[in-house]
C-alpha cells in the first residue's frame, strides 16, 4: 500500500465550537491506484485529502506515505517528502501571473535547488507533455483554463511524484475541457504508474477513477 490512514481523526477548534471534520478514517490505497473522493461540500473530503498529504496535522490515528508514519517527521521534514514524493493540482490553478508557462513549471524545481540550466530543460519536457510545448513562453492570462491547468499538471510532475493529489482538478473549466484534463491525468496514471486521489463533485470526473470513496460527515460510507 502506497497511502494508509487508520483511525485518522481531525477536529477544527473555533472559540467554543469543535467541528469533527474526519471521525475516524480508515482508508488503504494501491500503488498506481487512481481513487475519486467524492461527498456534499462538508463532508470533510478536502480536509482527508490536506491530512492524507500532510498539508494538515491530524488529532488522532496515524498516516503512513509510502511506509513512513507523517506523524513521525517534523514540520520541515514533512515539506521535504512533500516535495520528494508528491505532486499538487489543485482548482485555482495557483499560477504566479507574472511568471511565463515553464517559469511557472520550472519554480518548484528551483527553489528545491535544482540547476537553472536543468530546470529548464525539465520544465520544457513536462510542457510538451501536457501538449503545451508551443505556449512555454506565454503568461498565465494569455491561455485558456484549460491551458493553466495543463500548465499545473506539468508543475506538478516535474518531480515525478509517487503520490499526485488533485483537489477539483476540473472545477474551474467547462464540459469538454474537463474531459480533455482528466483523459490527460488517465494517460499519466496508466503511463507512469502514479497514484492519484482526486476530490471532485464531478461524478463524470468520479467514474473516470478505479474506486470512488464516498465521504459524509466525516466519514467514509462506501469504497
Amino acid at each position: 500500500m502506497i497511502i494508509q490512514a487508520q483511525k485518522v481523526k481531525k477536529t477544527y477548534r473555533s472559540g467554543d465550537l469543535n467541528v469533527e471534520a474526519l471521525k475516524g478514517i480508515d482508508l488503504a490505497v494501491e500503488q498506481g491506484e487512481m481513487v475519486a473522493i467524492m461527498g456534499q461540500s462538508g463532508s470533510g473530503k478536502t480536509t482527508l485529502l490536506n491530512c492524507l498529504a500532510g498539508l494538515d496535522t491530524i488529532d488522532e490515528g496515524d498516516i503512513f506515505i509510502r511506509g513512513a508514519n507523517l506523524r513521525d517527521l517534523s514540520d520541515n521534514e514533512r515539506t521535504a517528502y512533500r516535495a520528494q514524493h508528491m505532486g499538487f493540482i489543485f482548482q485555482e490553478f495557483n499560477l504566479l501571473p507574472v511568471l511565463t508557462a515553464v517559469e511557472n513549471v520550472e519554480l518548484p524545481m528551483l527553489v528545491s535547488k535544482v540547476p537553472s540550466k536543468k530546470a529548464r530543460k525539465r520544465a520544457l519536457e513536462m510542457l510538451d507533455m501536457v501538449g503545451l510545448a508551443d505556449r512555454a513562453r506565454h503568461r498565465p492570462a494569455e491561455l485558456s483554463g484549460g491551458q493553466r491547468q495543463r500548465v499545473t499538471i506539468a508543475r506538478a510532475l516535474t518531480n515525478n511524484p509517487a503520490i499526485v493529489w488533485a483537489d477539483e482538478p476540473t472545477g474551474n473549466l467547462d464540459s469538454e475541457t474537463a474531459t480533455e484534463i482528466m483523459d490527460l491525468l488517465g494517460n499519466l496514471n496508466k503511463g507512469n504508474g502514479q497514484t492519484f486521489v482526486v476530490v471532485t463533485h464531478a461524478l463524470e470526473v468520479g467514474q473516470r477513477a478505479d474506486r470512488i470513496i464516498k465521504m459524509r460527515d466525516g466519514q467514509i460510507v462506501d469504497g
